[in-house]
């Protein structure tokens, strides 16, 4: 893989960055700082659709390399479950979802020279009950922190997660099938493709 940057990612998301590097891509970090409030009548779609096109937009401005952003979020009986406040939150979320399936929802944007192109995925998630004294421990690890959800599925969390039905990855945070179409589409190379 080359070291040099090929791509803006409007993140500081490291599971972003790394599931890109393991498709050949490097990145140069453009973190976006956005109002990531819902709007009215917004369906969890749109919501984290327009949250990864204004993140490439904001990651964008000024420069030259096609720009990625990116947004996932859980959705349980149509409530979106993004990052925990606390962890009173964050138990409440797992509470949520212990036992049942969810979506997870997971929405590229990538602005270049064909312009925008977009795309969102979904992914049914299927949990196992999760007990209190569990998700105690699961909190004091400090990884559902930052996490949509609350909990990490490519780390501690994934003992609770019985299968999943569509992208591994997007779960993580990235859809790299998809991903992986919209940055070639752009003139972004990646680990497979012959100079």
């Amino acid at each position: 893989m080359n070291d040099a940057p090929v791509l803006r990612l409007a993140s500081a998301s490291p599971r972003r960055r790394e599931l890109l590097a393991s498709i050949g891509v490097s990145v140069e970090l453009a973190p976006a700082d956005i109002d990531e409030s819902r709007g009215e009548g917004e369906s969890p779609e749109q919501f984290v659709s327009r949250l990864a096109r204004e993140k490439a937009e904001a990651g964008h401005r000024g420069s030259t390399r096609p720009t990625l952003g990116a947004d996932t979020v859980v959705v349980c009986d149509g409530a979106i479950f993004g990052k925990p406040r606390d962890e009173a939150h964050a138990r409440e979320m797992l509470t949520a979802l212990s036992g049942r399936e969810h979506l997870v929802l997971s929405a590229v944007a990538v602005i270049g020279a064909q312009g925008l192109r977009e795309c969102w995925v979904a992914t049914q998630v299927f949990m196992r009950r999760i007990d209190e004294a569990e998700m105690a421990a699961y909190w004091s690890t400090g990884e559902p922190a930052d996490k949509a959800g609350g909990y990490a599925v490519q780390g501690r969390a994934a003992i609770f997660v019985e299968r999943l039905e569509g992208s591994y990855s997007a779960v993580v945070g990235l859809p790299l099938y998809e991903t992986a179409s919209l940055l070639r589409a752009q003139g972004v190379a990646l680990w497979n493709d012959v100079p």
